[in-house]
């Protein structure tokens, strides 16, 4: 994958594996769970990149690698035009400034020790507010910081009073509102937001991502959301990343994703999703996915999804591992890993497993 002078994070060939130990001491390596396996992905300035895919296919380990909150294990993390992976620790620190990561978790992501006012001034104390800061909030550094935080919090919708509470205080809402006023108090560039909305509810995930939008249009962020929810992503993305088992299988713009998805994994996930209305939920095809995720630590060789694929023809699928690759002739930026995406493109293609097939009922 070729960057490009607009991409603020260029993501190449990264991996994460985690070491299998075994004996009376764990003194012995016997595998290792692969659980990012050479992802390649760059993320636009002042876009929105959304990762997809089920629960262990390595999405939130992937967002963790690229803040090396996780040691990577090969590959390279660029940010604007800085090697992540080659930093030592102090050149690190002052990078993570500006980049920073809302978790999915608000209640576990906060220390119940710490008071708002605590948790926002902390990463002022640690990293120093910016000139611009200084300049428009003075020079008394305590005074600077809890002026800081202040206005971060009416920026993500909370009143001062909140400053002096702890989080246990606070609806799940709320508190997924002070992790975000956390992540942009030092004013990054980049914000991984890792499933930033799943632990709340529904009628509260729709005010947290129209909050991530309009702070993007305020401080002209780029986000790297992580989710599994595909109807969040859609809302928030401009383009979208479709994991399994370690590896990017699609990769489109997200109208483009949406409305025509072309690996088998991708279509079985866009057909699970439920229409409101029953008619139209009663004539669609559905695709339905045989057995479990296959082992990161033992993955199918081939094709890591034709355990479980549609479409699988056992002589190539079985053994050739399939390039994730542009298609020609649909939109740039689109790419696919999949040996059969020209076929399912123009719709000839052939189901290989009729039982996994839903037909409408009417």
């Amino acid at each position: 994958m070729t960057g490009s002078e607009t991409d603020l994070l260029q993501v190449t060939d990264l991996q994460v594996h985690f070491p299998i130990k075994h004996g009376l001491v764990f003194d012995r390596t016997v595998g290792h769970v692969r659980a990012v396996d050479g992802v390649d992905l760059s993320v636009a300035r002042g876009r929105t990149y959304g990762l997809v895919g089920e629960s262990g296919c390595g999405k939130s380990t992937l967002g963790r690698a690229i803040l090396r909150l996780e040691e990577p294990t090969g590959g390279s993390v660029i940010f604007d035009g800085t090697d992540v992976r080659q930093l030592k620790p102090e050149p690190l620190r002052q990078l993570r400034r500006r980049m920073q990561m809302v978790f999915q978790d608000p209640l576990s992501s906060l220390d119940p020790r710490q008071s708002v006012e605590s948790v926002l001034v902390e990463p002022l104390s640690v990293h120093g507010l910016s000139p611009q800061d200084k300049e428009q909030y003075g020079k008394d550094s305590a005074k600077s910081h809890l002026a800081k935080a202040s206005a971060m919090l009416e920026v993500v919708g909370m009143p001062r009073s909140a400053l002096s509470r702890y989080p246990h205080e606070f609806s799940g809402g709320q508190r997924q509102r002070i992790g975000i006023a956390r992540a942009i108090v030092l004013n990054p560039d980049l914000v991984i937001a890792d499933e930033p909305v799943s632990a709340l509810d529904v009628s509260v995930q729709a005010q947290v991502i129209n909050l991530l939008e309009e702070l993007q249009d305020l401080l002209g962020l780029t986000y790297l959301v992580i989710a599994h929810d595909l109807a969040v992503v859609r809302h928030i993305s401009d383009s979208v990343g479709v994991m399994y088992l370690g590896r990017l299988v699609e990769e489109a713009p997200s109208d483009d994703l949406y409305a025509r998805p072309l690996h088998p994994y991708t279509i079985a996930l866009m057909s699970a999703i439920p229409i409101p209305d029953p008619v139209v939920e009663d004539r669609r095809e559905r695709i339905l996915l045989r057995g479990d995720l296959p082992s990161p630590a033992n993955p199918p060789a081939g094709c890591r999804f034709h355990t479980r694929c549609p479409y699988r023809q056992p002589t190539r699928c079985d053994t050739e591992v399939p390039e994730l690759r542009e298609i020609p002739g649909l939109a740039e930026g689109r790419r696919v890993a999949c040996h059969w995406a020209e076929e399912i493109a123009r719709g000839t293609v052939t189901v290989a497993d009729p039982r996994l097939v839903v037909e409408p009922t009417a």
